[in-house]
């Protein structure tokens, strides 16, 4: 009946708005691994909703702005774990000293600790 349809798109409604706090909610402590957990859910009541509700209406629109403010949190999200990546394979780089090719054409290995503690020391 209507009245059951719409009592579920309610329901749903409400549903996605509690996911979507949860995941900002997520984002903001930096618990990444539980945004996979909640994406099926997501995924489920989002396609559940776009075909029961107007796109024009206003409670989608209100969780459209959630939806864009989540997404803006883990792009920052994101960029930080590249970063973090990005210096950690140069540490790794430079833990493991730096290979350079000599006028010879061999490779030889310069190791940067050495470098750096004579650094300290001068």
């Amino acid at each position: 009946s209507v009245e059951m349809t719409s009592e579920t798109t309610e329901l749903n409604l409400e549903a996605l708005d509690q996911l979507l706090e949860d995941e900002r909610q997520a984002l903001l402590k930096g618990f990444l691994e539980s945004l996979a957990d909640m994406l099926p859910g997501k995924e489920a009541l989002i396609d559940a909703l776009g075909t029961a509700v107007p796109p024009d209406a206003p409670a989608l629109k209100v969780l459209d702005g959630k939806v864009r403010r989540n997404q803006l949190l883990l792009d920052g999200a994101m960029e930080g774990i590249r970063e973090v990546a990005g210096r950690m394979a140069e540490l790794r780089r430079l833990r493991n000293g730096l290979e350079t090719y000599g006028s010879d054409g061999r490779k030889h290995n310069v190791d940067v600790r050495t470098e750096h503690t004579l650094e300290r020391r001068a």
